[in-house]
């Protein structure tokens, strides 16, 4: 059998050598970088280069609060932020909607894009805190942050983006605060950051990271984190590498199926949605899987029974469109043959 094609990236990068290497480097200096002793102050040198490095690589000139994670990031953004109001909209990681469950959730169009309309309406309030994420991990949609980030200020609101998928891969928004996740771009599980221009934006919560959070923290992952996104590359993948997908499209149409991207606006080129024509999502994975091939679906299966997706139902996607629909990432270290293995695989499935 044929070493197996991973084409799950939008949830976890295999870890970068680079990164390795640097997490080797923080396990050398085991200790509590809060610590007064000698090697407590060298792993607090360290960790303290890694927030300097952190900042440089992604033009970030404000604080860097290390988490375990975007989920914690998002809980410690929309539960300690100093605001009145919390808006999130309907198509967010499901992190997002569970840190903040009474916050107001803002709609989106059928093209996956923010309703600006309605955020403009709604933003008429003290303060509110705006949660947006820069990507989404299902369809590859970017959201209008600039157009987002002029509305919320102007009213005088925070913006809080969700880059987990964009960090690293392109320029960070104009916002008040970031949420940074380090497997999704080739660094170690377990480890991301909160950006905040100012701590001031923030109600501390006592313990390590300057009051702002509990625990102790992961130097090696952070060194790791960094060490990732100062490895890669721009731009974040060759086109050469994605070309076979764009030819995919073509064949998705032809054969009946939906290419998600046609309906988005504004795709990324390494998050792709679609829909196979008479085949589930969760068939089609399953087929995929035993051709050695690894996606997700964009739909999901609970108890047996088949769910709509949130975010596809969000953009009011027909249900047997959003149920055959399954999605596909690529990451910094797939290759063009895989992506052209995938493609031959899918469209086999497709023509039955």
């Amino acid at each position: 059998m044929p070493e197996r094609i991973y084409l799950d990236h939008a949830a976890t990068m295999p870890l970068r050598p680079e990164a390795r290497a640097a997490m080797e480097e923080g396990f050398a200096q085991w200790a509590n970088p809060s610590s007064p002793h000698a090697a407590g102050r060298k792993a607090r040198s360290l960790l303290e280069d890694a927030r300097d490095r952190l900042r440089e690589a992604v033009g970030w000139d404000g604080e860097v609060i290390f988490t375990s994670g975007a989920s914690e990031a998002a809980a410690l953004a929309l539960q300690n932020a100093n605001a009145r109001a919390r808006l999130v909209s309907t198509v967010e990681h499901d992190c997002m909607l569970q840190a903040a469950p009474d916050a107001e959730r803002l709609p989106v169009r059928s093209d996956g894009a923010l309703d600006l309309e309605v955020l403009s309406e709604a933003v008429q309030r003290e303060r509110p805190l705006v949660a947006v994420q820069q990507v989404n991990s299902e369809t590859g949609n970017r959201q209008d942050l600039s157009a987002i980030a002029g509305i919320v200020h102007q009213a005088g609101g925070l913006l809080l983006a969700d880059c987990a998928q964009g960090a690293g891969k392109m320029p960070l928004p104009p916002c008040d605060m970031a949420i940074v996740s380090a497997h999704k771009f080739g660094g170690p599980i377990g480890v991301g950051a909160l950006l905040v221009k100012d701590y001031a934006m923030l109600a501390p919560s006592g313990g390590q990271e300057r009051g702002y959070r509990r625990g102790t923290e992961n130097t090696p992952g952070a060194l790791g984190m960094v060490a990732a996104l100062e490895a890669l590359g721009e731009p974040f993948l060759d086109p050469h590498i994605l070309a076979p997908l764009n030819e995919l499209a073509e064949h998705c149409r032809t054969l009946g199926g939906t290419w998600l991207s046609d309906r988005l606006s504004d795709p990324t080129p390494y998050i792709r949605a679609m829909a196979m024509p008479d085949m589930s999502a969760t068939a089609q994975v399953m087929r995929l899987d035993m051709a050695g091939i690894a996606v997700s679906q964009g739909s999901a299966c609970s108890s047996g029974t088949m769910k709509t997706s949130r975010v596809l139902e969000a953009m009011q996607v027909e249900p047997e469109i959003a149920a055959n629909t399954i999605r596909v990432s690529v990451g910094w270290n797939t290759t063009r043959a895989e992506v052209e293995r995938f493609c031959e695989v899918w469209r086999d499935l497709a023509k039955g």
